[in-house]
């Protein structure tokens, strides 16, 4: 709960006997009365007071089917686990009950606050509902179960091995819920990136299942699933071209992410195509992208730069002769973008285009910012040692 979003009346506070009043409002018959008592305890818990000795009356507020309530005192709980590890292990019920409560959504809310609690001290307790989460009739319950199990493995990678949680995720990437299998592809990607043990090796039905979920997940799902396709060394050329056309239409996605991610999968999956009639349509589809994406706020269009300037370094033909006026720095760029820029412009110099830049250089090296001036300046010797027929020009 933050400040801004809570009422002032709950962080003011000069009544130096509110503990006493807090306790007795948390063991009230009233869940109104109860659920003010938990907001002016996470209230003091912001703002830095320690209210640990109020736990065990924390804990039977959970005891409720008011979501609002319940979630105010898992973020209580999620708070004190860590530094009160002995107090955590009375909350272990009651995250075991509501792992089996009616309704889903604290079926998922038990299990998200399973997975954010660091304590080695519970995680054994926690095994059994994880599973059972694992496994549970409702999307959205699995779907944050699979978080939990690369939290599981960030904090006791032998027991998600051993209990077989990392198997359980592998047969989540065919579920039929896109939500759930963007979410497997998640969490394995995170633990395999923390592993030794554990590889991604995907299917070719797996992979099926990726690109069908491609369109009906999240932004962010998508980027775990293109970011995870990208690592798929296809088995043959025809499934190589399969995967492009399928990641194409991600090309006009708003998300740059995505936009971003979609390219790298089509760029490796044109390492296995060898027709260059098709290499040249997918050369030109990629084109398109990264020139709207250099429009972008300048965050955006920076991470813009630094992936064109791979591009450039895989494909140097992707840009034709003209294309270098696009990356011509604008007087109220930031100079992290400038420099960029100037990066891609030495690479992008040739015969036809070096007067040009060279009048663009020289341009920036009358600015007042001394390391614009000195990439600048920089840039003209590296252009005459590019172009040994332009040397004479630069000096």
């Amino acid at each position: 709960m933050s400040s801004s979003s809570a009422p002032k009346r709950y962080f003011h506070s000069k009544n130096k006997g509110e503990i006493s009043e807090w306790i007795t409002n948390l063991n009230s018959d009233k869940e109104s009365v109860r659920k003010d008592a938990v907001k002016k305890v996470i209230a003091a818990m912001t703002v830095g007071k320690d209210v640990s000795m109020l736990f065990s009356e924390l804990i039977k507020c959970v005891q409720t089917n008011n979501i609002e309530l319940k979630k105010l005192v898992y973020l209580y709980i999620m708070n004190y686990a860590k530094t009160q590890p002995d107090l955590a292990i009375m909350a272990v019920n009651t995250f075991v009950n509501d792992s089996k409560h009616a309704n889903p959504l604290i079926r998922g809310l038990a299990v998200r606050t399973m997975g954010c609690i660091r304590v080695h001290k519970i995680v054994e307790y926690l095994s059994e509902p994880l599973r059972r989460t694992l496994q549970d009739k409702n999307p959205y319950v699995r779907k944050t179960a699979a978080i939990a199990v690369a939290k599981l493995y960030d904090l006791d990678p032998e027991m998600a091995i051993d209990q077989g949680f990392v198997d359980l995720l592998e047969e989540m990437l065919t579920d039929q819920n896109p939500m759930v299998v963007a979410n497997a592809v998640a969490a394995l990607s995170e633990i395999a990136s923390n592993s030794n043990q554990i590889q991604l090796a995907y299917t070719s039905k797996t992979i099926k299942t990726l690109l069908a979920a491609l369109g009906e997940c999240t932004e962010w799902g998508q980027i775990y699933i293109l970011d995870s396709l990208a690592t798929y060394q296809p088995k043959s050329v025809k499934e190589a071209e399969m995967i492009a056309e399928r990641v194409l239409p991600r090309f006009q996605h708003a998300n740059s992410g995505v936009v971003l991610s979609a390219i790298k999968v089509v760029l490796k999956m044109m390492t296995i195509i060898d027709d260059e009639s098709t290499l040249s349509t997918y050369r030109s589809k990629i084109h398109a992208p990264l020139i709207t994406l250099t429009n972008s706020e300048p965050e955006i269009q920076y991470v813009a730069l630094r992936n064109i300037n791979l591009v450039i370094q895989k494909l140097p033909s992707i840009f034709a002769s003209g294309d270098e006026k696009i990356f011509f720095c604008k007087y109220n760029d930031p100079i992290y973008v400038k420099i960029e820029k100037i990066e891609i412009m030495i690479k992008l110099a040739n015969e036809k285009n070096i007067n040009n830049l060279l009048l663009e250089f020289k341009e920036y090296a009358t600015e007042i910012d001394v390391e614009y001036v000195r990439r600048s300046v920089r840039a003209i010797g590296r252009c005459a040692i590019k172009l040994e027929g332009a040397a004479q020009e630069c000096i």
